[in-house]
C-alpha cells in the first residue's frame, strides 16, 4: 500500500506538470468509499474560441510563442497548398478521364501497349491518392489552426513543436509518436 501512495502521488505530479505544458486542465475525481481508486487524474484541454490568438498556440517549453506573422504565415502556407493540390487533383482527374477512355479502345495493342496503358493508369491513380491525402491533410492543419489546436500532438496531446510546425505545417504528432508510428509500420 505504502509504494501505491507514492505512485499515485508521482502520476498525478506527471499528469499536472502534463496539463501545466499543454494548457490543460487537471481535473481530479471524487473518489467515493467503496470503490478502488479507479478514478485518477486526466487533462483535459481548455475549450478555445473559433480562431486563436497569436500566442495561444502551443509551443514546447523554452519556444518562442507564435508571432501574428508567423501565424498569418503558416495560414497563407496551408491556403497556397491547398489551392495547388485542388488544381493538381483537377488536371489528374482529367488525365484520368483520357486514360480511362481511350483503355478500351485496344484494338491492335500488343501486351507491351497494353501494360504500358495500365502502368500509367495506376500511376496517375496513385497520385490522385496522394494529391486528396495531402490536402485532406492541408485542410485538416488549417481547421486546427482555426481552432486553436494547431501544433497539439494527435496522439499524445503535447506540443509538437513551432520549428516542426513551420517546417512541415502539416504535422499531426510529435516528433516522438512518429518514431513510434514509424516503427509500429
Amino acid at each position: 500500500v505504502k509504494g501505491t501512495a507514492k505512485k499515485s502521488t508521482a502520476k498525478k505530479a506527471g499528469a499536472a506538470r502534463a496539463a501545466k505544458q499543454t494548457g490543460a486542465t487537471t481535473v481530479v475525481a471524487k473518489k467515493t468509499p467503496g470503490r478502488a481508486a479507479a478514478a485518477a487524474d486526466t487533462a483535459v484541454p481548455k475549450a478555445r474560441v473559433a480562431t486563436a490568438a497569436p500566442g495561444e498556440l502551443a509551443v514546447r517549453p523554452g519556444e518562442d510563442p507564435w508571432a501574428p506573422e508567423e501565424v498569418e504565415e503558416a495560414r497563407t502556407e496551408l491556403m497556397t497548398e491547398a489551392l495547388r493540390l485542388r488544381a493538381e487533383l483537377d488536371a489528374s482527374d482529367s488525365a484520368l478521364a483520357g486514360l480511362m477512355r481511350d483503355s478500351g479502345d485496344g484494338a491492335g495493342d500488343d501486351e507491351a501497349d497494353t501494360g504500358t496503358k495500365n502502368i500509367t493508369r495506376e500511376h496517375e491513380l496513385s497520385l490522385a491518392a496522394n494529391a486528396r491525402e495531402m490536402l485532406e491533410q492541408t485542410e485538416r492543419a488549417l481547421e486546427k489552426l482555426d481552432a486553436g489546436t494547431y501544433g497539439l500532438c494527435e496522439n499524445c496531446g503535447n506540443p509538437i513543436g513551432k520549428a516542426r510546425m513551420q517546417a512541415f505545417p502539416r504535422a499531426t504528432l510529435c516528433v516522438e509518436c512518429k518514431q513510434k508510428q514509424e516503427r509500429r509500420y
